[in-house]
């Protein structure tokens, strides 16, 4: 293949990443579905054989093996175990329960928090500015030759734009509409006759007492 072919982009990752970030994790083992160890959140660097449980080990001795953790449904890689064998640069490490890890897949966000100044540049997670990705994956294909990165605009310009469209679509709107509304004006309130005039009067008067026998009490 030339340069920048498939085999190229193939070559830049060690041969285990792409099928460790595709594999299920935290799955009951097939093997030793009767053992209360059966998890399988281990993963063999020199096998590549899909996930395994901590009795599966047994058949890797002297392999380099791997342990996947868990952090809100999201599986993570503990940085001292990864940094080993890949390079992890660009992307944003987390600090959970005690131990500085790397997310393996991207978690995308609805859309980044107010005040917000850097975002993954593949799934738009907000991370802090030193960083370029938020997961190990997100590195794979933002840093691919076929990856364009997106066009995203700041909160301030998208708000101006907003304003500016809305602005315009009402002084159209309202030009579309002058003609019309100046013959549909509701009509002028009419003046008080005699009998609005007393009636509006008579509720100024004295107001009725309760029925006590035209009794006023005074308290001292």
């Amino acid at each position: 293949m030339g340069a920048g072919g498939p085999d190229e982009e193939d070559n830049r990752w060690p041969p285990w990443l792409k099928p460790l970030l595709r594999e299920s994790f935290f799955v009951q083992c097939k093997l030793h579905a009767d053992s209360h160890k059966s998890e399988c959140n281990m993963y063999c660097l020199d096998c590549m054989n899909g996930a395994l449980c901590s009795l599966c080990l047994g058949y890797h001795k002297d392999h380099r093996a791997i342990q996947i953790r868990r952090s809100s449904y999201h599986d993570v890689i503990r940085v001292s175990e990864i940094q080993k064998v890949l390079d992890i640069t660009g992307v944003q490490t987390y600090i959970i329960n005690s131990a500085r890890v790397v997310f393996l897949n991207e978690r995308p966000q609805p859309r980044p928090g107010k005040g917000v100044t850097n975002t993954c540049e593949v799934c738009e997670r907000s991370l802090l500015d030193s960083f370029r990705f938020c997961s190990l994956g997100c590195k794979i294909v933002g840093t691919s030759q076929n990856f364009h990165k997106k066009n995203r605009q700041s909160p301030a310009t998208a708000s101006s734009d907003s304003e500016e469209s809305y602005s315009n679509s009402n002084s159209s709107s309202h030009g579309g509409r002058k003609k019309n509304n100046d013959q549909s004006f509701s009509p002028s309130t009419p003046p008080p006759t005699a009998v609005n005039y007393r009636s509006a009067k008579r509720r100024k008067g004295i107001p009725h007492r309760a029925p006590m026998g035209g009794l006023i009490i005074e308290y001292y």
